[in-house]
């Protein structure tokens, strides 16, 4: 959410904003809807002070009859007062509605673009492996090594449905106790978050109402979070924190929910697009600087571009375009890994920065070294979600005889180097 007074300030700007994300957004209808909630707080102020003098006339008329006249034209102030206060209600009701939907301002070097056919690479890492075989997908590598078994994953839990079995579950966790040493080495601190969250935290990180439609719900109307950065990020909503102990940084870990609502047809065959998966995710609460932002967010990339690394995973960064970008976020990276049964890359990352845009929904605040209150800048980055991770981690270490080998890095935690 951004301050109404610069938006009222900066019309042209948000307009821009809107376009480059190709968000369908009517700054004037917000305008107009703040010009009306003002008039009547003024008007609704007047007629309270109006209410007062009319008290204070009564508590000092003697006269029954002028009394009585002052007790009906009170009743009229009152009764118009009230009218108006209704009418503040509704109206302030749609202007709250508007405010949600105001675009965050991208950085000027966001790339122009419809979707993410716009984005554009800013690094590659690692060679991508020739085979002297056609390389097999992660599905029949699982499958035939007893990882993971998606018939009856389908069987139980319907569309998208999986188990991880055996070496395929060792191998989950282990990526997941390497990852909670890398990042722990990187400054974050760990922290195990609900999935189950209130409809509140949604709007606060900018998931509502915008994303109604790829979220599970509960029958008491709370939901299934698709990212552990919803109650990380909640976490100090409605604080004051202290200047000294910024920045906050969270490795926050969950179960993820997803409806994938509308990819019904992409990836409904293994463990790229699941309904249900696991997430460490890399949260920096720090001070309202844009200088400052822009650091921790190429700080939070070159993290996760690290994990990837150090598994041996192939992979770019791209920077996003403007029609890729989220109604919160000033600018993200996606870092996407090569997939060799796909011959491309997959994305397994995104990283990125709102500015107080999602502070300001939460109240996060803290009181700078002038004494002035401010809200304090958030970023996020995925740390690792598996299995999708799972995917170019086992193809792009197949062999011909259709056994895997295992990163350096896991061998400690799987107790072999290759899965056969």
């Amino acid at each position: 959410m951004l301050d109404i007074k610069f938006i009222r300030e900066n019309k042209e700007l948000i307009e821009m904003g809107a376009k480059k994300k190709h968000i369908a957004f009517d700054v004037s209808l917000l305008l107009a809807a703040d010009d009306k909630r003002r008039a009547l707080m003024i008007a609704i102020e007047a007629k309270r002070a109006e209410q007062n003098s009319f008290n204070d006339k009564i508590m000092q008329v003697t006269d029954p009859v002028e009394r009585t006249n002052f007790i009906a034209e009170m009743k009229k102030v009152k009764d118009s007062l009230v009218a108006e206060e209704e009418q503040l209600k509704e109206v302030t009701k749609n202007w709250q509605l508007l405010m949600l939907q105001v675009p965050n301002i991208p950085d000027m070097s966001v790339p122009e673009g419809d979707d993410d056919g716009g984005n554009r690479e800013v690094k590659t890492w690692g060679d991508k492996p020739v085979f002297s075989f056609k390389p097999k997908d992660h599905i029949e590598l699982m499958e035939k090594l007893k990882m993971a078994d998606f018939e009856r994953g389908a069987k139980v839990a319907g569309f998208r449905g999986y188990f991880l079995t055996g070496d395929g579950a060792v191998l989950d966790f282990a990526v997941w106790q390497h990852a909670m040493k890398f990042f722990a080495g990187k400054g974050f601190t760990p922290m195990f978050v609900p999935s189950l969250v209130r409809r509140e935290t949604l709007l606060g990180t900018g998931y509502l109402p915008q994303g109604e439609d790829d979220m599970y719900k509960t029958q008491d109307n709370d939901y299934l979070a698709g990212t552990g950065e919803v109650a990380a990020m909640s976490f100090y909503s409605g604080e004051v924190l202290k200047k000294e102990d910024l920045p906050k940084k969270i490795l926050a870990f969950s179960p993820c929910f997803r409806r994938e609502a509308g990819s019904h047809s992409k990836d409904t065959n293994g463990v790229m697009r699941v309904h249900e998966f696991m997430k460490f995710e890399q949260i920096i609460l720090c001070e309202a600087s844009h200088e400052v932002s822009v650091r921790f967010h190429e700080e939070l990339t070159e993290n996760a571009e690290e994990f990837m690394q150090s598994l041996g995973i192939p992979h770019r960064t791209v920077v996003n375009c403007g029609g890729d970008l989220g109604l919160g976020q000033v600018k993200k990276y996606d870092i996407e890994a090569w997939v060799p049964s796909q011959n491309t890359y997959r994305e397994t990352h995104s990283a990125s920065y709102f500015h107080d845009f999602q502070t300001r929904r939460l109240n996060i605040r803290y009181k700078d070294t002038d004494g002035k209150m401010r809200f304090t800048h958030s970023l996020n980055n995925t740390a690792v979600a598996t299995p999708r991770v799972l995917i170019p981690l086992i193809e792009n270490n197949q062999r011909e005889d259709g056994s895997i080998n295992v990163p350096e890095v896991l061998r400690a935690y799987i107790g072999k180097d290759s899965i056969q």
